[in-house]
């Protein structure tokens, strides 16, 4: 059994139709041409060349190796790891089926294979340093070995729905990988960094503490709150309204979840209730596992009412307003914004 690493867009924008359908696709726009009668690698370069006679010979090189690794080297009984961008998760699946060509799809969903998710996403932090560093490569598609890679995933899997990676490496972002065009690759230096303020997220602010780093961030926006001490908060964590005293609209019920189980509706629901009695105009929920795929889009009648934050959302606020933040938030979460070269896939 291998395990491949198939990234689902540069912005997570497959990511919905990856895990709703059960497949993976190989996500080069245009490449309407089924891959099943092309048999050497060397053929498969002409095609894509055929197909993006504007791409440099290198750049249709490095292509060839991943679209080659996804048609013809997974197989059926193998595992694929799709990172979810800006969750701070991955989500594992075992291939099903051969490669399968649609000619009448939408571009870029002609290409795929059939996936058995197993079960939710599991978060990044439970996986060693050296296979976080495989998991932000550049590639789409590549295998994933560092470091006996694919005996610890499957000891994890093994272990419980999922038990932490018992088997921790600190090494070298590519040590021991093999790229699916037989390369080194490079490594998304944004997503390795994200991935490590996650991490000390979850060590710092855990519990009554995430409700802390909310608070702060809604300051750092302006509000002016209340927070309810630990304990029983008859549904809200926080009330934050606008103005000099927080008198003025909008007046906001805010709940803060911690825990690793996505929310479901009813709990949404549950702070909905709570504005009435709170005489807030609108709900903001926080939770840091996300929700059940079907809450965004059962919610969204409530759009002018109802904000719900995940992990992606909470972070992007906080990386907006992290200067203005209580220096005392900052020194427990210290973090600096640096400048770097943009490396892209090619």
């Amino acid at each position: 059994m291998s395990i491949w690493l198939v990234r689902a867009g540069k912005f997570g924008e497959h990511e919905a139709k990856f895990l709703s359908e059960g497949r993976v696709y190989c996500t080069w726009d245009n490449l309407n041409t089924d891959l099943e009668p092309v048999s050497t690698p060397s053929d498969l370069k002409t095609v894509l060349a055929e197909t993006y006679p504007e791409v440099k010979p290198k750049t249709i090189t490095h292509w060839s190796g991943q679209v080659w690794a996804f048609s013809k080297k997974i197989q059926p009984g193998d595992w694929v790891v799709v990172p979810l961008k800006g969750q701070g998760t991955v989500v594992i699946g075992e291939v099903t089926g051969a490669y399968e060509f649609s000619p009448e799809a939408e571009s870029p969903y002609y290409h795929y294979r059939t996936i058995k998710w197993l079960g939710d996403p599991v978060p990044k932090s439970y996986f060693g340093q050296d296979l976080l560093f495989t998991f932000g490569a550049f590639m789409t598609i590549c295998r994933i070995q560092t470091n006996d890679a694919e005996q610890r995933i499957k000891a994890m899997w093994n272990g419980g729905l999922w038990s932490q990676d018992k088997n921790l490496h600190p090494s070298s972002p590519s040590a021991g990988s093999e790229a699916a065009d037989d390369t080194g690759t490079e490594t998304d230096l944004e997503d390795a960094a994200q991935s490590q303020i996650i991490q000390l997220i979850e060590a710092k602010f855990t519990s009554h503490n995430l409700t802390r780093l909310v608070d702060a961030i809604l300051r750092a926006q302006g509000y002016v709150t209340y927070v309810s001490p630990p304990g029983a908060d008859g549904g809200v964590d926080i009330l934050a309204g606008s103005g000099p005293l927080g008198f003025d609209a909008p007046r906001l019920c805010v709940e803060v979840k911690s825990g690793a189980t996505p929310i479901d509706r009813p709990t949404v629901d549950k702070l909905i209730g709570a504005m009435t009695k709170f005489n807030a105009e609108k709900c903001l929920f926080v939770s840091w596992s996300g929700f059940k795929s079907t809450v965004p889009k059962e919610l969204a009648q409530s759009f002018f009412r109802v904000r719900l934050w995940s992990k992606k959302e909470l972070l992007d606020a906080l990386f907006e307003h992290y200067e203005r933040l209580d220096p005392e938030i900052r020194a427990e979460l210290p973090l600096k914004r640096i400048w770097t070269v943009a490396i892209g896939e090619e």
